[in-house]
């Protein structure tokens, strides 16, 4: 098997190996750092802790309307008990009615807008649960597929690299380290072949002459203008 043969069939297995180890990272990271779960998440505890300020200021509001009956009813109790007989204290009183009262009103206003928010904030904690079930029950059964792509990957990597061990082993030290150079070098791709009289990989036009030096067995054959390994089918 010739040097260009041998490296080109590594270069096959690398490019198989680097593919799949993308992937690899690709799922862990689908797995580890999924932003819409996080988002989900988020919007949930957001909208539960809207109602929960919500619910406050809805019990504080209540209190108030609590706090201004009862004054309320006991200015009506001085004003209409009898115990007052000052026309000028009952003038008072019934200003103090009436100002208690608009005041009451105002409240009790203010109670059924806190009321409403609260139904809101209810209604939004309820629309955030159920979109965070529904992408908990996806990403479970997407959890599955990608653990289940996951170990096909990793057996697959052990495949290609007892392969990549079996081609390395019929290639020269000095072989091995300019292909692994170059790919350094080259984006993972050390070893191209030529296509339509090209060089496949960066498209530059191949001299009759220069193709036939590729095709020979005793020596590797660079390309003039990419630099990598050229390899003729």
């Amino acid at each position: 098997m010739s040097a260009a043969l041998g490296l080109y069939r590594l270069q096959q297995v690398d490019s198989q190996i680097d593919h799949i180890q993308s992937r690899l990272k690709a799922i862990h990271q689908l797995l580890e750092n999924d932003a819409e779960l996080r988002a989900a998440n988020n919007q949930s505890e957001t909208a539960e802790n809207q109602l929960k300020e919500a619910e406050r200021l809805l019990k504080q509001t209540e209190q108030e309307v609590e706090k201004q009956r009862i004054k309320l009813q006991q200015t009506e109790s001085s004003l209409y008990g009898g115990l007052v007989h000052n026309p000028k204290e009952l003038q008072d009183l019934q200003k103090d009615v009436v100002s208690l009262k608009r005041h009451l009103e105002t409240l009790e206003e203010r109670e059924l807008e806190a009321m409403v928010v609260v139904e809101t904030a209810e209604k939004d904690v309820q629309n955030a649960k159920a979109s965070l079930a529904r992408v908990v029950a996806d990403r479970g059964d997407q959890f599955r597929g990608l653990t289940a792509e996951s170990e096909t990957l990793h057996k697959d990597l052990e495949r290609f690299t007892s392969e990549r061990n079996a081609v390395i082993t019929d290639l020269a030290t000095k072989a091995i380290q300019d292909y692994e150079q170059l790919r350094k070098q080259r984006r993972g791709i050390a070893v191209t072949t030529i296509s339509e009289g090209s060089c496949a990989s960066c498209g530059t036009i191949l001299t009759q002459s220069l193709q036939q030096s590729a095709r020979s067995a005793s020596q590797l054959f660079y390309c003039p203008t990419c630099g990598r390994i050229l390899f003729a089918n």
